[in-house]
């Protein structure tokens, strides 16, 4: 272990775009040992393409045997992200290895039947997680969204863990439910969540990126019904609507007609209208007949909202944006080591050129960082103080050390 200090962290990751399985683990594996120079690798994350992960069940023991890795997670992605790039059909590999001196790993494999109830304590949920709150963890979750309530996780999460950062995504690549693939150790599973928390001298930040913008100005809910938007500011919620539609400019009033949005505020104690701080949700659908708005979001009187829209440019801007503030806020300092969790419904079927959010990243917090990731069927990340099960989202997980100065 000569030439580096054995008790500081230390991130690196590798992809392998090879047509077979025996060939993408000789590629990925030689990189990550030669990132790592003898390191341990404590943590590994593993992203396999379709094709790569439904056999899964045959090659993880090996490549954790090779590694010799404490604790190895993963899943199967409709699009594998790693090492600058974002392999979208092509048979690929992407692995995220750590060495974490100083940190608490808690692997888990969890099925829906093992949740507990939504009125259990605290403590119900440490029990599950077998982590106090006050070990401070954070977590990452991969879930198989067909068959396992992935609201339910992250809701009783943030009951029990309310200072823990949650990021992750729900597995993909499958062509029906069932296909999609879960690693945990040596082991493919089709079904339930896995993840990891960690705690310790680990500092996990999440930047998410919704990729809108708002449109008109903002409205109180004066009336609503679950997630029906009945009336803002007194008057019939689609007549508002109409409004703010009709004092567009014609090429947003063309995108509004695929690409609207309703922006709920997050916090009625801060009144900013900015990016950030608005939870963006589907606009599911109107109803002529009544004026009412149907929303992918449960909603209350009071609340403020704004309608937003999406495109390819501001994608791309609210994305920078995002990753600029993060940056600022640590000082420029780079982390050690990031994830990404990308929606399917990004990459080059939005910009209409591969790489974009990857190569983001690297411009704006460093071309040196390890990062990988995959592409999802739903992105877990915070808004706020909030967890959230996103959609058209990129929800990233950021590491470096909780101490200061020990990169």
């Amino acid at each position: 272990m000569a030439g580096f200090a054995s008790d500081t962290m230390h991130w690196a990751g590798a992809l392998a775009r090879r047509p077979t399985v025996g060939e993408a683990l000789a590629e990925a594996t030689r990189a990550i040992r030669s990132q790592m120079a003898g390191r341990r690798v404590d943590l590994l994350f593993v992203f396999a393409s379709p094709d790569f992960a439904q056999n899964a069940g045959q090659w993880l023991g090996e490549l954790q045997r090779e590694l010799a890795c404490r604790v190895q997670i993963g899943c199967s992605g409709g699009g594998i992200i790693g090492a600058g790039s974002e392999v979208e059909g092509p048979s690929a590999l992407s692995l995220l290895a750590a060495h974490l001196p100083g940190v608490e790993l808690r692997p888990f494999w969890l099925k829906a039947e093992e949740l507990p109830d939504l009125d259990s304590s605290p403590k119900t949920w440490e029990n599950l997680m077998e982590i106090s709150a006050g070990a401070a963890p954070h977590f990452v979750l991969m879930a198989d969204g067909s068959s396992f309530p992935v609201d339910v996780l992250i809701g009783g999460l943030d009951f029990a863990f309310p200072r823990a950062i949650k990021v992750g995504g729900l597995a993909s690549g499958g062509n029906r439910p069932g296909q999609n693939r879960l690693f945990f150790g040596d082991q493919a599973v089709g079904g339930g969540a896995v993840g990891v928390a960690l705690a310790g001298d680990i500092a996990v930040e999440a930047a998410v990126a919704q990729g809108c913008r708002p449109v008109g100005q903002t409205f109180q809910i004066t009336r609503a019904e679950g997630n029906l938007l009945w009336e803002l500011d007194g008057q019939p919620a689609l007549q508002v609507l109409q409004t703010v539609l009709q004092q567009l400019d014609e090429n947003d009033q063309r995108l509004a007609r695929k690409a609207l949005f309703v922006g709920v505020r997050m916090s009625e104690f801060h009144s900013g209208s900015e990016q950030g701080d608005f939870l963006v949700r589907n606009l599911m659908g109107v109803d002529p007949r009544t004026g009412g708005l149907a929303v992918g979001e449960w909603l209350r009187t009071g609340q403020t909202i704004r309608f937003h829209l999406r495109d390819a440019a501001t994608s791309r801007d609210d994305l920078q944006l995002v990753l600029q503030r993060h940056r600022l806020e640590h000082s420029g300092a780079p982390p050690a080591g990031a994830l990404l969790f990308s929606c399917l419904g990004r990459g080059e079927s939005l910009y209409g050129e591969p790489d974009v959010d990857s190569t983001l990243f690297a411009q704006v917090l460093g071309e040196g960082v390890p990062l990988a990731g995959f592409f999802c069927n739903g992105e877990i990340g915070p808004v706020g103080s909030t967890t959230f099960l996103h959609g058209y989202t990129s929800s990233f997980g950021l590491f470096r050390p909780r101490t200061s100065g020990r990169l």
